[in-house]
């Protein structure tokens, strides 16, 4: 049966489907390279549906992926999803597979949005279903979400790490291969990873964040001091109402601030001197850089240059005295 590319909104100006716009995070900080493969992967993918019959399913006789590629959805963008599959119908199938454990029901593989808003809508959902086991699926369900370019690079590299703990081989090949990435990038995405998990899922996907700036933050969070002030910071009553890459940049400029050394106040130190018969009295002060002498009373001025007069002679005293000659 003829079906509607799922992938041709890459390839022209109309928004997609699920009402998201291709990130440019490449170029924000993440390694090019990362979605080097775009073309090759929406073929992957759009293999896995050509040519497949597309049944309906009831929403409620399907379950989430066993791996989590979001980590929040962005509420504009499902609604508008919502909207558009309300006003057109469900254009792309979903792909699932039968339930590993679960006899009578299916996993997502990818279109997880998709079955949220046709269960919002009260609709079945358009659904392709192939046999798969896990290495197959986390594999579809990377490269799919590669080629349509819809998760930040936060959002891909939590992908990565949860696939990688998976532990399907010993070189992490499968994530290569499910997120299109050379070692070298899988590495820096992996990196990042180290920032602990409830720190990242405050903050949120932080669409407009590349991997340079997440890099950045998990350098500053290596400090414990510094993390327990992101802890707080983030626990803020105050946080909910900002975005996701506000809540980024508002920790970021917080821990930039604290991380600058504090320069140490130098300490001041006076005293005063006053000559036997009061004719002359001094206000002696110093900082560690500067040193002020300020004489006052009746012979002041006279003693002032007195002084004065004969400060090279002074200073060459000082400098006998100091070098032990």
């Amino acid at each position: 049966m003829a079906r509607k590319n799922p992938f041709a909104n890459l390839m022209d100006d109309k928004p997609a489907e699920d009402g998201r716009v291709a990130l440019d995070y490449t170029i924000k900080g993440a390694s090019k390279s990362i979605l080097s493969s775009i073309n090759e992967m929406a073929s992957q993918a759009d293999k896995l549906l050509a040519g497949e019959t597309v049944v309906e399913i009831a929403p409620s006789d399907i379950d989430g992926s066993f791996v989590r590629d979001r980590m929040a959805d962005d509420d504009q963008e499902f609604e508008a999803l919502v909207e558009a599959i309300r006003e057109r119908g469900q254009d792309s199938p979903v792909l699932l597979r039968p339930h590993p454990s679960a006899a009578g029901r299916y996993m997502v593989v990818f279109g997880h949005r998709r079955v949220r808003a046709a269960e919002r809508l009260g609709l079945k959902v358009r659904a392709v279903i192939k046999q798969m086991d896990d290495r197959a699926h986390v594999i579809a369900q990377g490269q799919e979400n590669s080629a349509r370019a819809n998760l930040s690079f936060i959002e891909r590299a939590v992908f990565a790490e949860r696939v990688a703990r998976l532990a399907y081989d010993n070189d992490n090949r499968v994530v290569m291969t499910a997120l299109a990435v050379d070692r070298s990038t899988l590495s820096k995405m992996l990196s990042v990873t180290a920032i602990p998990g409830d720190v990242l899922e405050a903050i949120g996907a932080a669409k407009g964040i590349g991997r340079d700036r997440w890099y950045e933050m998990k350098q500053l969070l290596e400090k414990p001091v510094r993390l327990e002030e992101a802890r707080a910071l983030l626990s803020g009553a105050d946080m909910g109402s900002l975005s996701s890459d506000e809540r980024f940049n508002r920790l970021m400029t917080v821990l930039k601030a604290a991380d600058r050394p504090v320069k140490a106040k130098p300490v001041r130190k006076s005293r005063s001197w006053a000559a036997e018969d009061k004719a002359v009295a001094a206000d002696i002060s110093s900082d560690g850089r500067r040193f002020t002498l300020a004489l006052k009373a009746r012979d002041a001025v006279d003693f002032g240059d007195f002084l004065s007069d004969r400060l090279p002679e002074l200073y060459e005293a000082f400098r006998r005295e100091k070098d032990g000659r």
